[in-house]
């Protein structure tokens, strides 16, 4: 882990700061000083939540953005699902030191301006009004700016002439307030909302730490909240209502945050956590703030049994340049091949300790598959030694959602339900099987054949026996570090395709998941198990009410239904690519899962596709998800007619290769030769771009600039180049895969942390798995890693699990992963 360098080591005492930088306007677009920026409306939400943290003014002190959402919003402790305004437009006056975003509340037609100016060492920012706060919104309508929590913990403040200090946990005085409607993203019922636990014209966040000091000058009165009096990932808010009847500036903030002259940051050493094999290429690369023009000599040192640090010969670093807010060297060692362990420095930076083994890959997938999987097993009661993970989840699956609607994560039901039961009646046989897609408890149908797919394509490879866990599926139970004679791998893929078998059998189709009916359910952490009573809705019982196995609680998940001809077709994929995995292991399942493949196949042809779609839940783009369909048929029957389909939708895909590419060479084997080289104009192709994309940053990688970060993205970059490979030796090299690879395990931008938990010497240990409100996680789990706050900061917290955006565990994730580790230990030992 990198060391501080431009303040004192952990737990001691920083320096006092210089005085402050003055903040310019760069051509960036943001406020920038040494140690200090504050930006303006450079990112703003995505659409699909408005809980991101990645919005209106934010503030990055000393390489931390320690601030984020500076805006007028309706609560002083804004939720997931609380409204927030519309971004209609924002003007840079490059030459004033202005910024001047538009934005509007459309439900009550109002219209505000938030205007920021350089002043000195801060940055004015005020509220323009043309037109006064709505009746509607008056004692609500408010300017907030958020901190983060973890930034401010064992942290002083002052407001005016009063001190405090941040509370480490939530205990603040609550105000009930009445009820108020889920269609505004709380739970009906009576609710809360925190007191402030302090108030002022002046505040000074942290004034013993030029690393967090800030300070807040107001024209009017300012308070101080926690937010996680509400929400475990709520965090500390300052707040000014805006003031009624008033129009032009109605609020003026002074925000100063602390410059430090001079201050640079810790260069970071980004490297495999793994390690690298002897014959193996090394790379690693320092990443350094372009104000570090030191020209320091990096070491590789080998650890000796006595502690002694033997420094080894290696190159000079090459300077690569500059990427995003930093400068980079890069320095090859690959000629270092003795196997050892070993730690790169650079100055005062010194990386945790790593291999150099041949065996270095073997075993990279193994937590995945013995924890974060069966963790993830939904309708199952899952233990581990002396801990429980979670009781038997969601025995009382699951209700037919209601037509028309639309549910708060990115789930809806159309006009019909598309089945035979009516809105609310209970849907029997779908408590079977699954995974929890991610952070959260729904079921997922897209990522459920995902990761069918992906298992399916592992065991096929490399036949991976490894039984570490045993499985019950007649008991409901699951439990870890016990063998029981079948390889984990096909118990993980029967228990994806049970899920996906329940679906046809419930309702004819697939649907498009299973997921909580409210957002009082929707965000519960902790014990899935928990989350319902288990017990069928019965609705002529009341509240509380048991009998005969049902209950008068509303709380069973509901199924969304409506038909989706893609969703159709992934599902095909999926049961068709069990079906031969499980044909040893579990023939009945495999004979159904197949029937059901081939029928809905046969069934789908006979009428123009279903093409509702809605978020990202009802399946990828028609045509792809029907060439994957045809190819697992294909691979499962070898029947002709699946290979007259692959010929003939092979043109849907080829216009979009990248995503489609392992598809068409899976099908390879099956199909003419004449299939082989029709695809090779389209690989030249898409290895010119992979190339592109290899040195268009230090990494060698696609990096992504988007709301959730690009883990998937590299993992399939590096299981494209696999594919490829192994299919196109002359035209793909092997190196992309390596380098997908080590992506993951540390060298990125920003760190040098894993991105897969507990794989690496250092990794993450704090993700936003279902056990995030205790700042832990979950073995195994791949996480989205480097996401890019534009215009240039790769961020990735490690002390704030709930950047769902950064750290949120996803299920394909996790398959992927376990198809790259072995991916590139086959190709490790080829080396050899």
């Amino acid at each position: 882990m990198a060391m501080l360098l431009a303040s004192a080591a952990p737990g001691q005492p920083r320096r006092a700061a210089p005085a402050a930088s003055e903040l310019t306007l760069n051509t960036s677009g943001y406020y920038e000083a040494p140690g200090a920026n504050v930006l303006v409306f450079s990112n703003w939400y995505d659409g699909l939540f408005a809980d991101s943290k990645i919005s209106g003014v934010e503030i990055i002190q000393q390489d931390e953005r320690i601030a984020t959402n500076g805006d007028v919003r309706l609560a002083a402790t804004p939720g997931q699902w609380d409204p927030t305004a519309r971004f209609i437009g924002r003007e840079v006056d490059q030459r004033n030191g202005a910024i001047t975003v538009t934005l509007e509340y459309p439900d009550q037609h109002w219209r505000y301006r938030i205007r920021s100016e350089k002043a000195g060492g801060a940055v004015k920012v005020s509220v323009l009004l043309d037109q006064p706060v709505p009746a509607a919104l008056a004692g609500r309508a408010g300017f907030n700016l958020e901190f983060l929590p973890a930034a401010y913990f064992h942290h002083g403040y002052l407001a005016d002439d009063r001190t405090g200090t941040f509370p480490l946990y939530p205990a603040d005085a609550m105000t009930r307030t009445p009820e108020r409607n889920a269609a505004s993203g709380r739970a009906e019922g009576p609710g809360a909302e925190p007191q402030p636990i302090a108030a002022a014209r002046r505040f000074v966040l942290a004034p013993e730490d030029a690393g967090r000091r800030v300070t807040i000058e107001s024209s009017e009165p300012v308070q101080l909240y926690d937010g996680r009096n509400q929400a475990q990932n709520g965090w500390f808010v300052l707040r000014s209502l805006l003031p009624t009847g008033k129009t032009g500036t109605v609020l003026e903030w002074t925000v100063r945050p602390t410059s430090v002259p001079g201050w640079r940051r810790a260069p970071v050493i980004a490297h495999s956590q793994l390690g690298y094999t002897p014959g193996g290429s090394k790379v690693a690369t320092i990443e350094l703030d372009r104000a570090d023009t030191r020209a320091l000599t990096p070491r590789l040192l080998r650890v000796g049994s006595d502690g002694t640090m033997t420094p080894v010969t290696i190159p000079a670093t090459k300077r690569w340049g500059d990427y995003l807010r930093y400068s980079y060297l890069r320095l090859d060692f690959s000629a270092v091949r003795q196997p050892g362990l070993y730690v790169l420095e650079y100055g005062t930076t010194r990386t945790a300790p790593f291999r150099i083994a041949d065996d270095v890959y073997a075993g990279a997938w193994h937590p995945t598959l013995d924890i974060y999987f069966p963790v993830a097993m939904d309708h199952m009661y899952v233990n581990e030694g002396y801990r429980v993970w979670h009781g038997e989840a969601h025995r009382d699956d699951a209700r037919q959602a209601p037509v028309n609607h639309e549910h708060i994560d990115l789930y809806a039901q159309g006009p019909t339900t598309d089945s035979k039961y009516k809105p609310g009646e209970h849907i029997p046989g779908l408590n079977v099987g699954g995974w929890f897609d991610a952070g959260d408890f729904d079921i997922r149908t897209q990522s459920q054949y995902q990761v069918i797919r992906s298992m399916v394509d592992s065991w096929e490879r490399w036949r991976p026996t490894r039984d570490t866990t045993a499985v019950d599926e007649a008991r409901r139970r699951t439990e870890m570090h016990v063998p029981d004679g079948t390889p984990d791998l096909l118990q993980q893929i029967a228990h994806g395709t049970r899920q996906l078998v329940a679906q046809f059998d419930a309702v004819g189709h697939a649907i498009h998941g299973i997921v909580e009916p409210d957002v009082a359910q929707y965000t519960h952490l902790g014990d899935a198990s928990t989350k319902t009573d288990g017990l069928i809705y019965d609705p002529s019982l009341k509240p509380g009410e048991e009998k005969n196995g049902r209950s008068g609680m509303p709380d069973d998940r509901w199924a969304f239904t409506t038909k989706a001809s893609a969703l159709n077709y992934g599902s095909i994929a999926g049961l068709a690519a069990a079906s031969r995995a499980l044909q040893g292991s579990d023939p009945a399942l495999a004979k159904r899962a197949l029937a059901l493949a081939t029928a809905t196949w046969a069934e789908e042809q006979s009428h123009p596709p279903d093409l509702y779609q809605h978020g990202n839940t009802t399946g990828g783009p028609l045509e792809m998800e029907r060439f994957s369909a045809a190819v697992e048929l294909l691979r499962a029957t070898r029947d002709p007619r699946y290979v007259t389909a692959v010929e003939t939708l092979y043109p849907e895909v080829e216009r979009w290769f990248a995503p489609s590419l392992r598809d068409a060479v899976a099908a390879i084997p099956f199909m003419p030769a004449s299939y082989r080289a029709r695809l090779i104009p389209a690989v030249r192709a898409y290895a010119n771009e992979a190339d592109k994309a290899a040195t268009a940053n230090p990494f060698g990688v696609p990096i992504t600039t988007g709301g959730w970060a690009g883990s998937g993205t590299v993992m399939g970059y590096a299981l494209n180049a696999y594919a490829l490979h192994k299919a196109f030796p002359e035209i793909v090299p092997a190196d992309a895969v390596f380098r997908g690879a080590e992506f993951l395990l540390g060298h990125h931008p920003g760190s040098d942390r894993s991105f897969v938990s507990g794989v690496g010497t250092l990794s993450k240990e704090v993700a936003y798995g279902n056990n995030r409100a205790d700042f832990s996680f979950i073995a195994g789990g791949v996480v989205p890693g480097v996401l890019v706050i534009k215009p240039d900061f790769p961020e990735n917290h490690e002390d704030w699990p709930f950047f769902w955006g950064e750290n949120e565990y996803v299920i394909p994730e996790g398959a992927m992963w376990i198809e790259l580790a072995q991916s590139v230990d086959e190709l490790a030992r080829e080396r050899q």
